[in-house]
């Protein structure tokens, strides 16, 4: 199973019991990064245990080469010494070494494909980790500016703000009020100018009535003569 197929598989699953538990959107940023972080490290440890394998393979191989080396050379030794037989059987335990030594390059093989997948695996890990969490401090951000949003939306549509503004006309009719009755007491109060004034409307209505009679006496007269 490949590291990301199982990587999903738990960040998935701890994220739908979180969603399920209506968590909070920064716990879930976190347990991804930590998932994340887990994982490179379960990974990382995996690939020291098999390059510590492929080490333990080597030193066997190598160990495989020197005795098939060394019946090599009792082969030749006995050759030398005109025992075909032992020569012979001394090339059938080298037969069965190279045997053995070619399967444990299959192993080493195996092992190299599956170190150079795994390397491969942790680079792609390691780079959306670190996007991860440059991200992070963006995401976290926008969350809390979303959550302030909502608070001002509630707030303003809870009614609070209609409610506020009721009072403030209620106070504004009662200052109205309170002006309308300052007014009422000064009606009937007349001032020093308001007498003044009352003298010079007394002064201009004997005038006009000097000139109507002055007027009507005028036409009479004439009348008459």
């Amino acid at each position: 199973m490949s590291i990301f197929s199982r990587f999903t598989d738990i960040v998935n699953a701890n994220l739908n019991a979180l969603l399920d538990k209506a968590e909070d959107p920064q716990k879930m940023v976190r347990l991804i990064i930590q998932e994340m972080e887990d994982t490179l490290v379960e990974v990382r440890s995996n690939s020291a245990k098999t390059l510590a394998e492929k080490k333990e393979l080597a030193r066997y191989l190598g160990q495989l080469e020197r005795e098939a080396q060394d019946w090599q050379e009792k082969a030749e030794l006995a050759l030398s010494k005109d025992r075909e037989d032992l020569a012979r059987s001394a090339l059938l335990e080298k037969k069965k070494l190279q045997e053995g030594m070619d399967s444990v390059q299959r192993e080493i093989e195996r092992v190299d494909a599956h170190v150079d997948r795994l390397s491969e695996e942790i680079g792609q890990l390691q780079e959306k980790l670190a996007d991860a969490k440059a991200r992070q401090k963006s995401i976290l951000m926008r969350q809390r500016t979303a959550a302030s949003r909502l608070s001002v939306k509630s707030k303003l549509d809870s009614g609070k703000v209609d409610e506020a503004l009721l009072k403030f006309d209620r106070y504004e009719a009662k200052i109205e009020g309170l002006e309308a009755q300052v007014d009422a007491y000064d009606l009937g109060k007349k001032t020093l100018a308001d007498e003044f004034k009352a003298l010079e409307n007394e002064s201009k209505v004997e005038d006009e009535l000097a000139q109507l009679k002055a007027k009507v006496k005028a036409a009479s007269d004439a009348k008459n003569s």
